[in-house]
Formats: C-alpha cells, sequence, structure tokens
C-alpha cells in the first residue's frame, strides 16, 4: 500500500467531486515557486515556462505508463488538451469573478448550470 494510499484509507475514502486536499497543497506550492520567479523573470516569461515544463511532464508520465504509446499517443493528446482548456476556462471564470472582471461567456455555462441543478436536487430531498 503507498502512503497515498494508506493516508486515504485512514481519513476514510474521499467524496464524490472532491479531490483530495494534498492536491491543492501541490498546486498552491507549486504556485509559490511561479509567483517568485515571477518577480525576477516576469510574468509572460514564467507562464512559458510553466506550460513547457508541464508538457515535458506529462509526456514523460505518458511515456511511462501506457502500454501501447503508438496507439494511445491522439487520445492523450486530446485528453490533455480538453482538460487544459477546462481548467483554463475554470480559472478565467473563478479569477474573473473573484476580482470584478467581465471575461466573457464561459464554455463552462451548461455544466455550471447542471451542476447547481444537482446540488438543488439534493438539498431538495434533504429538506424533504
Amino acid at each position: 500500500m503507498t502512503e497515498d494510499t494508506q493516508d486515504q484509507a485512514q481519513q476514510g475514502a474521499p467524496k464524490p467531486h472532491e479531490l483530495d486536499p494534498k492536491f491543492f497543497a501541490v498546486c498552491n506550492e507549486y504556485l509559490e515557486l511561479t509567483n517568485k520567479q515571477a518577480k525576477e523573470h516576469g510574468l509572460k516569461r514564467i507562464s512559458l515556462a510553466s506550460l513547457y515544463a508541464a508538457a515535458r511532464f506529462n509526456s514523460h508520465v505518458f511515456l511511462s505508463t501506457s502500454n501501447n504509446i503508438a496507439v494511445e499517443r491522439d487520445t492523450f493528446l486530446n485528453y490533455m488538451t480538453d482538460l487544459y482548456r477546462r481548467m483554463l476556462n475554470e480559472h478565467l471564470d473563478g479569477l474573473g469573478h473573484e476580482r470584478g472582471i467581465n471575461v466573457g461567456k464561459s464554455e463552462l455555462e451548461e455544466v455550471y448550470a447542471a451542476v447547481r441543478a444537482e446540488q438543488e436536487a439534493a438539498d431538495a430531498a434533504k429538506n424533504a
């Protein structure tokens, strides 16, 4: 049993739609490093360096874990591209809202509406 699975077993199974808090701790550590580097090298250089490093690392992970690289390559590229676009949309929406900036129409409006409807239905079921 790995350290991560031991921790999860001790803390109970994660709830649906929730990420492990350690995930956010790792993200915050990374953001602290990029913010520090941006002070010396500028936002745009560090943004590009982060994207380049993420692409390199994710390629390494794919090559290290795939059993059929040549066949799975397009699926991997599409998955990673779609995932990044979704995360970028989520952060534009969230940061725009936090900062009071109109960031335009979200590509995720239908997703957000479905999540709200699901939450409202769950709340109504609890109150019934």
